[in-house]
């Protein structure tokens, strides 16, 4: 790579913007992205993917003509600038191969992982702003509803563990981008839900008695994606990372590996892509049915409770927020373990 030259610049926001899925986060998740991509060079008659092949990164042809080949046999010639160029060249539905540069060529790479968690947190924020209904887990309702499917030994642990905690009119309670370390219930008192989206604060949701809050950031590995301001006084259940993973997050996230996957819905269960459809365009998997993060909450009247789902996205985060979203409804759902990633390792 580069020899052509040295590294270019770090590439803009508008080049971003114009690529998929890209296209779907906000300005101020480009300019992260932006950060941390890099513009290459490669010469014609290279392959310009070949160190770039594995790994967690997308990239995508800015300029000049690739060929790429695929498994058993099928090729593809990419040019900058068209619609073909805005999605990542390794990618695609198929394996690839090789590739080979026929004119020099400018790449933009990006690191897939950070792409991964950004779409993960504005997937999350959408949701809270597409006003379906909030998951509510309550002191009471742990002990009934679908929580009931927990082992009993954990709803007792869950209600000794949960923390009262008293808060006051104005006191913000989670801040949008720092870490997840708690998830929060409800008890009394009424608390707003806020992002900064192009410099301007939006109310996404009003919580009060019985709503819980702060779940995302903890089963998606993400930073907040909101803040929480308390707008009466009020009093909260706290309850730790550690014991929302042990006593809430693992034993509702059922995780398999691909090969028992593909098992399972060899035996009649669905994949659930919930990937943005661009991405699911590309390299869905067969039969795939594809339900965006954004859109778990709308999908809980949709979907037949009677089969059973496999949810799955690149890495494996925006699949864990979803399956953890279904199976507080009651679907019978399991995570694909490590996402596609995993089961591009495992070819």
């Amino acid at each position: 790579m580069n020899s052509a030259g040295s590294r270019l610049p770090r590439p803009t926001v508008e080049q971003l913007s114009r690529l998929v899925p890209l296209d779907t986060l906000s300005p101020s998740r480009l300019k992260e992205i932006a950060a941390s991509a890099a513009l290459e060079r490669g010469a014609r008659g290279s392959d310009p993917l070949a160190a770039l092949k594995g790994g967690a990164r997308s990239v995508f042809l800015l300029q000049g003509e690739v060929l790429l080949v695929y498994d058993k046999g099928g090729t593809m010639v990419v040019v900058g600038g068209t619609d073909d160029a805005r999605h990542a060249l390794n990618r695609r539905e198929a394996p690839l191969v090789r590739s080979k540069a026929i004119t020099d060529v400018e790449l933009l790479v990006v690191d897939g992982d950070k792409l991964d968690v950004l779409a993960t947190w504005d997937g999350v924020a959408a949701a809270a702003a597409s006003g379906g209904p909030e998951p509510a887990i309550a002191s009471a309702a742990l002990r009934g509803g679908v929580l009931a499917q927990l082992p009993p030994e954990h709803i007792d642990e869950l209600m000794q563990r949960f923390e009262p905690l008293k808060v006051r009119r104005g006191d913000v309670v989670i801040r949008e981008g720092e870490e997840g370390d708690s998830y929060y219930v409800v008890e009394s008192g009424r608390f707003q839900v806020e992002r900064v989206i192009g410099g301007v604060k939006v109310v996404l949701a009003e919580l009060k008695a019985q709503d819980a809050f702060g779940e995302e950031a903890l089963v998606s590995e993400a930073k907040r994606n909101a803040t929480v301001v308390a707008i009466t006084d009020g009093e909260l259940l706290r309850l730790g990372k550690a014991d929302f993973n042990q006593l809430l997050r693992e034993p509702l996230l059922r995780r398999v590996r691909f090969e028992e996957a593909s098992e399972r819905v060899r035996d009649g269960a669905v994949w659930l892509d919930v990937r943005y459809p661009s991405e699911y365009q590309y390299d869905k998997l067969p039969g795939a049915i594809n339900v965006p993060l954004s859109e778990v909450r709308n999908m809980f009247a949709v979907l037949d409770r009677s089969r059973d789902y496999v949810v799955y996205c690149q890495s494996g985060r925006r699949s864990a927020a979803a399956a953890f979203l279904f199976a507080q409804q009651g679907f019978r759902v399991w995570l694909l373990e490590g996402g596609l990633w995993a089961a591009e390792k495992r070819d």
